[in-house]
């Protein structure tokens, strides 16, 4: 039971940070920017280019969240911002060329071979027969943590009072002296840094590869739309739900039905848990578990 729970932390560790930082633009933009999983990749990519450059890890990591939510806002005004201006389909359309392109940048630049942060194999912890390392430690620690210090910004701070009122009334919200363009930048900014320690961390306990953030796409759009695409908090919770579910499907043991032991699912089709959820939820709770006035494309 115990490697369950780390199990599901760890896999909610990996999508949360990603999903929260692209329900957090939504509510602001209105439209699904496909590209925000690739901010998880190339922040991802950038922290191992700063380490191979001789930076220490942290340093790298804050340099590759700030690299990466620069980024994310030049995007934000020079392109989708002027996509928006033709619909919020011609926005998400266009997100998914950037997408793609700045995977064929990756690709051209560190090929698609996997790679690996230089740091030293610490002893991993052993709780009778649950094993955890010190990476995923650290990776369960970052993703929550910085979820609690969201909620914090969002909700009790002028900043997050001024994102609120954007994102419920922009034309009020405007009237009452709130800088929109300032408030979009500033949480685009947050959430490409987001997005950037999310692929980090992933990076972190599994591998960086150019595939990283293309394999955070479907279970990131699952817990946002779970969640109730707009509202961060739910999208975390989201996140929660879709690891239960996915690492349920890979720890039942289906023996039962063929009359055997030992028969589970392939780890290879632990989207289908994703596919599933997120489908029931189109079903019978189209704006999400915890969002009633999700506008959607």
């Amino acid at each position: 039971m115990l490697q369950f729970i780390v199990d599901v932390l760890i896999r909610t560790s990996d999508i949360m940070l990603v999903a929260v930082g692209l329900s957090v633009v939504y509510s602001l933009v209105k439209f699904p920017n496909v590209a925000h999983v690739q901010y998880a990749m190339l922040g991802a990519f950038s922290t191992l280019g700063l380490t191979r450059a001789g930076l220490p890890f942290s340093i790298a990591l804050i340099g590759a969240c700030a690299v990466t939510g620069i980024i994310a806002v030049l995007l934000n005004v020079l392109v989708f911002r002027r996509l928006l201006r033709s619909g919020s389909s011609i926005a998400m359309i266009g997100s998914l060329a950037i997408s793609m392109i700045v995977i064929a940048f990756i690709l051209g630049v560190a090929g698609s071979r996997p790679l690996r942060y230089s740091s030293g194999l610490s002893s991993p912890i052993t709780l009778g027969s649950t094993v955890i390392s010190v990476d995923q430690i650290t990776s369960i620690a970052c993703g929550f943590g910085c979820v609690a210090l969201l909620a914090i910004l969002l909700f009790k701070t002028g900043v997050g009072r001024s994102m609120r009122a954007m994102s419920s009334n922009p034309a009020l919200a405007a009237a009452t002296g709130v800088d929109g363009a300032r408030v979009v930048n500033g949480i685009t900014f947050l959430s490409g840094a987001l997005a950037a320690l999310g692929g980090t961390m992933l990076g972190l306990t599994e591998t960086v590869h150019v595939g990283l953030g293309t394999n955070l796409l479907l279970p990131v759009f699952a817990a946002a739309i779970l969640g109730g695409l707009g509202n961060p908090l739910g999208a975390a919770a989201g996140a929660l739900l879709i690891s239960i579910a996915e690492t349920l499907v890979t720890n039942l043991d289906f023996g039962w039905m063929f009359g055997r032991s030992d028969v589970y699912v392939p780890v290879t089709y632990i989207s289908a848990a994703s596919f599933l959820i997120l489908l029931i939820a189109l079903l019978f709770k189209p704006y999400g578990l915890f969002d009633r006035e999700v506008r959607r494309v």
